[in-house]
């Protein structure tokens, strides 16, 4: 006690053990004691006290699309990172495309990480990409620190980053098995969506039709196979399809080492609410039905799917056009996602310790984060204050991303973010924020 600098009091501090009244002692960026509310500190500590405002860990986003360098103008990692903590989040890992070039190659990532550190408000790791020219590039990429890596099943939307067939994938995932990586998957099966009706046009029943939950369905299950016969470690990203929770149940059933993520969007919005032409709303897999919603949080619930992050996959503009076919499909969420998924998790029941440890606990987990995630002795002082009972009504040019193009426009959500903080120094409160003080991260060995 007798070095702490900081310490935080709320009524409210969630911890793994539970929420309490609790005072969190800080010391060179590192929780030091999780003490008593109304302990005695050292008179020289500060002390901040935020009365019945939550005190909760930084969130993790481990599904960030930064786009930094080469495509700037859809974001970058100033305005990323800067939306991410204005939203409660401390931590993300950037995807390895749409940037260009991508993060296949270990020269790239470096590109990137120059490119990031002088920019970043919070920590900021990096996924590599397999691709099926690059196996070569696994183990060095590995070996340089990204976290895993990213294939897609189907066609990614940019040429630079072509998709993986059922041979290459089994290339890139017995290699990665072979040091013990983890390899995340955009699992569509590209079959299933050449075969799918293609209309185009601004009717979003026509686009949902385009992308069936049976893509998902057996790409899913084909993964669950590969990674059963390899022994690999997999990740299927962004969940959509309600359809393949039985495949995954029996999977995790039989010891295969998978986990799943879904996203806010999937929990917060539905097909039946999605305006013809508003393709703001457009991402892929697509925002299904409220019944296939439904089954999606009965899932987490349960801990088939492990952890919520944002996908955010943002554009400029004018590719948000109103054909669904040719829109750019992606939806920007970093600044909202904590306030959107406790809106619809207290509506189901659900408590803010179950928030925490889907957006915050399990992503740090997942990408071996041991010292984020959790508010306990020994892991960084990354905090987000929250007012989870006041409520705002979402304005596109309050948003810190670069293209303020979001599907929750005159939503009204629950959750205001008071202020955010990393590594004991507050970074964000009331929509000022200081000069960047994020760290670029690697992988534990």
């Amino acid at each position: 006690m007798s070095d702490a600098e900081l310490v935080l009091r709320s009524r409210r501090v969630i911890t793994p053990e539970g929420t309490r009244p609790a005072s969190v002692v800080v010391a060179d960026g590192t929780i030091t004691a999780v003490l008593d509310y109304d302990a005695q500190v050292p008179a020289t500590a500060r002390v901040e006290d935020f009365g019945d405002d939550v005190l909760l860990p930084g969130l993790v986003d481990t599904h960030v699309h930064v786009n930094d360098p080469g495509r700037t103008e859809w974001e970058g990692f100033w305005t990323a990172t800067r939306a991410a903590a204005a939203g409660g989040i401390t931590t993300l890992i950037d995807m390895p495309l749409n940037s260009l070039p991508p993060t296949t190659t270990v020269d790239n990532l470096r590109v990137k990480q120059d490119v990031a550190r002088a920019k970043a408000h919070i920590d900021v790791g990096f996924w590599g990409g397999a691709l099926p020219d690059n196996v070569k590039d696994l183990r060095p990429l590995h070996d340089a620190g990204v976290f895993g890596f990213k294939c897609f099943l189907s066609p990614s939307g940019v040429d630079e980053f072509p998709h993986l067939d059922q041979e290459q994938l089994a290339q890139s995932m017995a290699e990665i098995a072979g040091f013990n990586g983890l390899l995340i998957v955009h699992a569509e099966d590209p079959h299933h969506l050449a075969a799918a009706p293609q209309h185009g046009g601004p009717k979003y029943t026509d686009f949902l039709a385009s992308r069936p939950r049976d893509a998902e369905d057996t790409a899913i299950a084909n993964l669950i196979a590969q990674a059963k016969r390899l022994n690999a470690r997999v990740h299927v990203l962004h969940l959509s399809s309600s359809d393949a929770l039985p495949l995954i149940r029996a999977a995790k059933a039989e010891g295969v080492a998978i986990t799943v993520e879904t996203c806010p969007h999937y929990l917060a919005l539905t097909a039946e609410e999605v305006p013809d032409g508003a393709s703001e709303f457009k991402c892929c897999p697509p925002i299904r039905e409220a019944a296939n919603q439904d089954l999606l949080w009965e899932a987490l619930a349960d801990g088939t799917i492990d952890c919520v992050v944002t996908d955010h996959s943002p554009s400029t503009a004018d590719l948000k056009t109103d054909d669904f076919a040719t829109a750019w499909g992606g939806i920007s969420g970093l600044q909202l996602s904590l306030s959107a998924v406790w809106t619809a998790a207290r509506e189901r029941g659900h408590g803010l310790e179950d928030v925490v440890r889907w957006m915050s606990a399990r992503t740090a987990a997942l990408v071996g984060l041991g010292s984020k995630g959790a508010i306990e002795v020994g892991r960084d002082a990354d905090f987000a204050v929250l007012a989870p009972d006041d409520t705002f009504t979402v304005d596109p040019a309050a948003l810190q991303h670069r293209n303020r193009v979001t599907a929750y426009a005159g939503r009204t959500l629950y959750g205001v973010v008071r202020s955010t903080w990393l590594r004991g120094e507050r970074i964000v409160a009331d929509g000022e924020f200081t000069e960047p003080k994020g760290r670029l991260l690697n992988r534990s060995a």
